[in-house]
């Protein structure tokens, strides 16, 4: 197994996306980046963070950990105990309690919180056309999202919007994934065709329609460029404070207002319409089920530490990586204390908490395994994860997790509302689509 192969995929991408860029442009946000990171650990106090895994140098002090008898004994505080140690023990307490105290501690602590200043979004069609994929018969639309700036017309933002559904069907479900711009290449040599039909067609046979939202059209995923997008309208062209939203926050707010046009069109049916996405955008998937119970059934791959994987284990990326200038502004400000003096450990909430407030609507997690490339995400520890999250949908009266095994690679854990499963084909959503969308059609009913 390769070192660039096992090691560390969401940085890969990112070189990848900057590499595309012009080179005066990468130094410029670069520098912008590490000045505001910089600002934010000022504001905190904090001299300096802890560095993180190196998934590239096996010999360093720091190498990235792949060695399950290393990872540790992960001590989780309850999905169903409170703050002040009470149980719950009934739906009532977990929606009026529990679940609010859960929210707040994200919120603060982590993604941080969405202004009343975030923009209104008008959306308009832009392009509309009949066409046939897979065999079937779709309409294909292409819509953007204008924010309002005019508090702040220094800062924009056109969300992207892409919409394939079967023809002549009425109210069909719908998967709603992050993605790329249209006719987004990564730089380098071209990459083989996936073996095997695409998802969108695999959705399409089934009865499905997907939707693309385009990430990077919400808010840029630099935190040199903070002051534009819908967070640089939000702040009216000041600095963040500590609570202030992240980048995945508003990834997933920019979801939400994807909903909210999706929901309106009659040939998609608003309860069952999904929401999917890979590595970063795995983590702002489950970011978005987690705070807009709208989302029937969500899909979260390779999402790793900030998502689905435990904070409390010591394997693949650790919070050192997340708090450096190339990951910092996916979180609030607040997140970068627990890099300095405070670490993982001192976190009061872990992802096990965070899967929870998907319950009870249908979850599937995955991941690749670890000797074929994707141990940087710690496939097991959002296995762990899940599992101690299966109490709220147990509480809730749908079943969660159906095994608290770790499953061999290929064994989907699919018989509850919550699902979970190894691929082997490296960090992708590719060679789980077709199990998501067997466990898709049990949840929600859709017919073939």
């Amino acid at each position: 197994m390769s070192a660039e192969r096992a090691m560390r995929p969401g940085l890969l991408l990112s070189l990848l996306l900057c590499a595309a860029l012009p080179a005066a442009a990468q130094q410029q946000d670069y520098a912008a980046a590490n000045a505001d990171r910089q600002a934010m650990l000022d504001l905190l106090g904090i001299k300096a963070t802890r560095p993180g895994a190196d998934g590239f140098n096996r010999d360093a002090p720091n190498a990235a950990n792949y060695d399950e008898a290393k990872a540790g004994e992960p001590q989780l505080h309850g999905v169903l105990t409170m703050a002040n140690g009470d149980r719950v023990d009934s739906a009532r307490m977990w929606w009026r309690a529990r679940r609010p105290e859960l929210v707040e501690l994200f919120d603060r602590e982590i993604y941080g919180r969405v202004p009343a200043s975030a923009p209104t979004i008008d959306w308009r069609v832009v392009r509309e056309e009949s066409a046939v994929e897979g065999g079937v018969p779709v309409v294909k639309k292409w819509l953007e999202g204008v924010a309002d700036n005019k508090a702040w017309p220094q800062a924009s933002a056109t969300i992207s919007l892409r919409v394939t559904l079967p023809r002549g069907k009425a109210r069909v479900p719908l998967m709603l994934s992050f993605g790329f711009p249209e006719g987004f290449r990564f730089p380098g040599p071209p990459r083989p065709a996936d073996p095997g039909p695409p998802y969108t067609e695999q959705l399409l046979q089934r009865g499905w329609g997907y939707a693309v939202l385009v990430a990077n059209s919400i808010q840029a995923d630099n935190g040199g460029l903070l002051k534009d997008g819908v967070i640089g309208i939000s702040l009216r062209g000041k600095a963040r404070g500590p609570e202030d939203w992240g980048v995945l926050r508003a990834w997933a707010w920019g979801a939400s207002r994807a909903f909210d046009v999706l929901a309106r069109d009659p040939a998609i049916d608003a309860k069952r319409i999904g929401i999917e996405g890979l590595s970063r955008y795995g983590k702002a998937a489950l970011v978005t089920m987690a705070y807009d119970q709208r989302f029937a059934i969500g899909f979260v791959g390779s999402s790793g530490a900030g998502g689905a994987a435990l904070y409390r284990r010591n394997f693949g990326e650790r919070m050192g990586n997340l708090c450096a200038s190339g990951e910092y502004h996916w979180f609030a400000g607040n997140f970068l204390k627990y890099c300095g003096v405070l670490t993982e450990f001192d976190l009061p909430i872990d992802s096990h908490q965070l899967i929870a407030l998907s319950a009870p609507r249908a979850l599937f997690i995955g991941a690749g395994t670890v000797e074929t490339g994707d141990g940087w995400v710690d496939p097991k520890g959002s296995f762990l994860a899940a599992a101690a999250a299966s109490h709220a949908w147990d509480l809730l009266g749908k079943p969660g997790l159906s095994s608290d095994v770790f499953p061999e690679a290929l064994t989907p854990v699919t018989g509850g509302s919550l699902g979970f499963r190894q691929h082997q084909g490296g960090h992708n959503n590719r060679d789980n689509w077709p199990s998501f969308i067997d466990f898709a059609q049990a949840r929600l009913g859709a017919k073939r």
